[in-house]
């Protein structure tokens, strides 16, 4: 009897349905456990995948690397895949990849880069009892290709980055250890900065998104300094979280029961920044009737946060450089030298270092701040964290605003996840408000971003900043570009059925096609070697009915619907349990 193999019917749009609906089965039986959906649905799916393709390979119960290097190859090349085995160091087990299954709009969601490290890791810890599975390189995250490395040596795993995978009996344990890091980080600040409000009831914590592993590595980083006495010096652009990592800094230290306060530098006038930061003595200047403390002495044994350091002049350096070398002060106007026990955490939006060489800053004062540096990414280098900032960020939206809650649809995520946001966090809370209380419904389907705002990071090829209605042009042609990568893929190369999605003419595909350089044929040539159908109708799905390849929106009630095979399910709540964004 002959058993068909089922990885030959699967295609990227067929794996992707049914990843989507095996979600929305899912996420009823994770219930209120921490779990990560999609990595929970990876190791799921693994041992199927695993069991036909060792029946289609005739592999033997007990696997070697090159044997178990085949056969991952084999399942993600099935579904569309283009990945190839490369030489690796002993222990380890090397991947490159191509061509990602989901296609271009994988760069709209990157956390589906997860069900790649479940499934290999689990089916590297059913045949080895242990893996470690590092994503060294990401086509979700704009590299040029995917490179994964599995460790199936414990040794050879030491001090490398990835999540572990344990075989403890019959089941697959993960132990992602930067996300247990975070949970721990959030855990603490509720218990630190929260434990009460006025009438008894708990505070809610500040939020700590950190999907991307660029943020749990600052975690990390965190909670290994926070007991200490060291200053800590936050570098990044406007609007990344610099203040939430101060406040996470003092909360995990022996002086969270003490006061947190913070001032930003650059919002204070020259002329007062010295009594603000050390006060004055009663008749110190006209005006001073009264005895004025500083923020030093109020933050005594606690933590002071400096925000825009950069900012602050050049004779308040000199005192403040005082205070941290001596742990002293006087008030303006005084003649006291005062003790004081603070911990000093600065933050700059810009490189200090050049401040330094221009001799805008005291290069003492530099070195003193600059004990343990912490670098926050921009938001468009992290786009993981983009799609749990936007759920917290529309959850805290309908509390404040005392509102129902409200989502994000198709077209509003792709608007979101293709902008670059040169204002960070700070820009995407205040893009979605306004799109929060514009919207009647509970569906924003469209948050007014259309064009790059003006004076963002498009600029012409000399370097110089390109004039508005080139950058408009430049994105204009970026998103038809995307819209006719993904119609191709979806269609397989046939131009035909291009041209009738998008409602044009077959000529005027070609022409679009020409204009981008966008050959159709290597499209074609790629879905006859998967053994993709030729069309949607061959593989299964009604005409009309392929929501799937859309975004989702995420977590609200009435979800977007997609027909599959007869069953009506929700698509969305993709891992929303493990994010640390939950009031």
């Amino acid at each position: 009897m002959t058993i068909k193999d089922p990885l030959a019917d699967l295609s990227p749009l067929s794996f992707l349905q049914m990843f989507v609906t095996q979600s929305a089965k899912l996420s009823g039986q994770a219930g209120g456990r921490s779990v990560d959906a999609i990595e929970y649905l990876g190791l799921t799916a693994s041992s199927c995948l695993e069991l036909h393709a060792r029946q289609q390979m005739d592999l033997p119960e007990t696997l070697d690397h090159e044997q178990y290097g085949r056969l991952i190859v084999h399942i993600k090349n099935a579904i569309g895949g283009e990945f190839r085995a490369v030489a690796a160091p002993p222990g380890v087990v090397r991947v490159k990849n191509l061509r990602c299954p989901f296609g271009a709009r994988v760069q709209d969601a990157p956390e589906l880069c997860r069900t790649t490290a479940s499934v290999f890791g689990g089916i590297a810890a059913r045949s080895f009892g242990y893996a470690k599975v590092e994503m060294k390189k990401r086509i979700a995250l704009r590299d040029e290709c995917c490179e994964v490395d599995i460790y199936t040596d414990r040794k050879a795993a030491e001090g490398q980055a990835g999540d572990e995978y344990v075989s403890e009996g019959k089941e697959i344990v993960s132990h992602q250890t930067l996300r247990d890091i975070s949970v721990r980080v959030a855990e603490r600040m509720a218990r630190a900065l929260c434990p009460a409000g006025p009438a008894g009831r708990p505070r809610k914590p500040p939020a700590i998104v950190a999907e991307s592993r660029s943020m749990r590595e600052i975690l990390k980083a965190v909670e290994l300094v926070a007991p200490t006495r060291s200053s800590v010096l936050i570098s990044g652009e406007t609007g990344v979280g610099k203040e939430i990592i101060a406040r996470a800094l003092h909360a995990l230290s022996p002086r969270a029961p003490r006061p947190f306060l913070a001032v930003n530098c650059g919002a204070v006038p020259q002329d007062l920044i010295e009594t603000t930061l050390f006060g004055h003595e009663k008749g110190a200047f006209t005006g001073a009737q009264n005895l004025h403390h500083g923020l030093f002495e109020r933050a005594h044994q606690g933590t002071l946060f400096l925000d825009e350091i950069d900012s602050l002049p050049l004779l308040a350096q000199a005192k403040l450089l005082r205070v941290l070398q001596e742990g002293e002060f006087e008030r303006v106007g005084g003649r006291e030298a005062r003790q004081v026990d603070v911990r000093v955490v600065a933050a700059a939006n810009r490189p200090i270092g050049s401040l330094v060489e221009a001799g805008l800053f005291r290069s003492d004062l530099y070195y003193r701040l600059n004990v343990v540096p912490i670098a926050v990414p921009p938001l468009r280098e992290r786009p993981e964290d983009v799609t749990g900032l936007v759920h917290h960020l529309l959850a805290a939206l309908a509390v404040r605003h005392g509102s129902p809650s409200k989502c994000l649809g198709g077209r509003a995520w792709a608007q979101v996840m293709a902008y670059a946001w040169p204002g960070n966090v700070r820009e995407l809370e205040n893009v979605l408000e306004r799109a929060f209380l514009f919207t009647p419904g509970s569906l924003i389907d469209d948050v007014g971003l259309r064009d790059e705002p003006q004076g963002s990071a498009v600029r012409g090829a000399s370097g110089a900043r390109a004039p508005l209605h080139v950058a408009k042009r430049q994105a204009m042609q970026s998103i038809e570009t995307r819209v006719l990568q993904d119609a191709l893929e979806r269609h397989h190369g046939n131009v035909t059925a291009v041209a009738r999605e998008m409602g044009i003419t077959r000529r005027a595909v070609h022409q679009k096609l020409k204009r981008y350089s966008l050959p159709a044929a290597p499209y074609r040539d790629a879905a006859q070697h998967s053994g993709a159908p030729r069309s949607l109708a061959s593989a299964g799905f009604r005409e009309g009915k392929v929501a799937a390849v859309e975004r989702p929106y995420v977590g609200c009630e009435g979800a977007e619907r997609t027909v599959i095979d007869d069953d009506v399910v929700g698509a969305g709540a993709t891992g929303g349990a493990s994010r640390l964004d939950r009031e």
